[in-house]
């Protein structure tokens, strides 16, 4: 789905709250509208397909203001976005208003996941991956085993699927082998996804043939579903049965949280897109810490190269 971002240059106002009777609010010229257009298309950088349709002016809550709706859309799909003009039609400001009671993060689910790390751990880091992409791979490398290390059991990790299937042919067959091996033991799915992470160019092939792709996923599924002593007449009818569930839930999760790109991270509901070096990475977890009360450990210096930053869009 598209996401219509909202760039920098939000005129921020402060208005004073108020109740007073209201007459009902002048209709729009045909010049103010499309003034006001071209302002929105110009401070957000809306691409030229972008539609941009513009409501009638209703009541606020602040005074000097007056509610405007402006509807863009683009491909089907559209959002209404609340701005404020004023009573003499010469300042438009747009706010976001931010619910303290939740972060966006609240809303991941992570029940049953595969967890590793303390599953007790107070700082959770919870990872949309996808399975081939290279910017997660090189994210992945650096969570495991660095950042792990560095960490012990002061966090626990776990990974939510997102693959970005325009991009990355095998990467949704490779998350349904992953949610198979997952089912049966969360060790596996996690031996899985570091071989995966790990050998992405052996998986693609040389000749990038889907089909070769699709059985070297399955064949790495059954190796590690083997040395793992899970069920492996259970692991063949989940894999001939691919099924999706789990993980086009786990990308509408993505799609509400406005992720267009992996790897993106929450650390305690804190956002990272892309593979940020470690020292950025570990910033964040450390202020995780800090705000429940943990120590971080000391920094260490960086055994390996810093993966540069990225992410898989």
């Amino acid at each position: 789905m598209p996401h219509f971002r909202f760039l920098a240059g939000l005129l921020v106002l402060v208005l004073a709250i108020g109740c007073k009777a209201q007459s009902p609010p002048p209709a729009l010229s045909a010049t103010l509208e499309r003034r006001i257009e071209v302002q929105v298309r110009s401070e957000y950088q809306l691409p030229s397909d972008v539609e941009v349709s513009i409501g009638a002016r209703t009541p606020s809550r602040f005074t000097g203001y007056q509610t405007l709706p402006i509807t863009i859309s683009r491909a089907g799909k559209s959002q209404v976005i609340d701005f404020l003009i004023s009573d003499d039609s010469t300042k438009l400001v747009h706010m976001d208003t931010m619910d303290l009671t939740k972060t966006p993060a609240d809303s991941i689910d992570i029940t049953g996941r595969p967890i590793r790390g303390n599953p007790a751990a107070k700082v959770t880091i919870v990872n949309f991956d996808d399975l081939e992409c290279p910017y997660c791979a090189r994210m992945h490398q650096e969570l495991f085993p660095a950042t792990m290390a560095h960490y012990g059991n002061l966090v626990r990790f776990i990974y939510k699927d997102d693959p970005l299937t325009d991009l990355h042919p095998w990467a949704m067959h490779a998350a349904v082998d992953a949610n198979c091996l997952a089912a049966q033991s969360g060790d596996v799915y996690w031996t899985y996804v570091d071989y995966l992470h790990g050998h992405g160019d052996e998986i693609s092939g040389s000749d990038r043939n889907l089909q070769k792709s699709y059985e070297a996923l399955d064949r790495v599924a059954r190796q590690e579903a083997t040395l793992g002593k899970l069920d492996t007449a259970k692991l063949d009818a989940c894999l001939a049965k691919q099924d999706q569930t789990i993980v086009r839930a786990s990308q509408k999760e993505a799609d509400a949280l406005k992720i267009d790109g992996t790897p993106a991270l929450f650390v305690n509901g804190e956002r990272i897109d892309g593979a940020v070096p470690r020292d950025q990475l570990w910033t964040v977890i450390d202020r995780a810490l800090r705000a429940e009360g943990e120590q971080p450990p000391p920094a260490t210096p960086a055994a390996a190269p810093k993966p540069a930053s990225g992410n898989g869009k």
